[in-house]
């Protein structure tokens, strides 16, 4: 078999590891930091007609100032769905009306729900450094099977230390997202 038919895809590898980072950071921004943010209402679904929606394909979400989140409901009949949803979402958050625009008032975190925050996000890293580890894995299986179809050894050695690196990479962007998002819900 000749040496140009065996090939890694490193871009493949890097690409579904980026994935895992992806994931990440979308989970990390769902939790809740002292801070106002629209994307912490993401995870919140709306039984709107029938079907379960996101709450900013019923409204429009807003940041007005540093500790409140509004909601601009396209359809009065849908407030109260909204409202419910927010309060049954754990998101510990309690709404306000006003009209069509509903008012959530962001409280401070007292300390020990900063601390559960941060091993919450720290779940979320680990998962995602187990994703990453996942795809190392599958990386190096292809690379077993390359070497069983005549890979020499010098290439199997060097492809390995390609994936290793790509994965170590890519676990010190997980390591740095998560300090700094335990820095941010930390923050007083």
């Amino acid at each position: 078999m000749a040496e140009d038919d065996i090939d890694i895809d490193l871009d493949d590898l890097q690409r579904r590891m980026d994935g895992a980072i992806a994931s990440l950071r979308t989970e990390l921004a769902s939790l809740r930091t002292g801070r106002a943010s629209a994307s912490m209402l993401e995870p919140v679904m709306v039984d709107a007609y029938g079907q379960m929606t996101p709450i900013n394909q019923v409204g429009t979400v807003n940041v007005p100032e540093p500790r409140m989140v509004t909601i601009n409901v396209w359809d009065k009949a849908m407030v109260g769905k909204v409202e419910k949803a927010i309060r049954e979402s754990g998101l510990g958050i309690n709404p306000q009306l006003n009209g069509t625009i509903i008012m959530l008032p962001i409280p401070e975190l007292n300390e020990e729900r900063r601390m559960q925050l941060t091993k919450v996000a720290a779940q979320y890293a680990e998962s995602a450094r187990v994703a990453i580890r996942n795809v190392r894995r599958d990386g190096m299986d292809q690379i077993k099977k390359a070497k069983a179809s005549g890979m020499s050894e010098d290439d199997q050695k060097l492809w390995e230390t390609e994936v290793q690196d790509l994965t170590n990479a890519e676990i010190a962007k997980v390591d740095a997202t998560l300090e700094t998002k335990q820095a941010e819900i930390m923050q007083v």
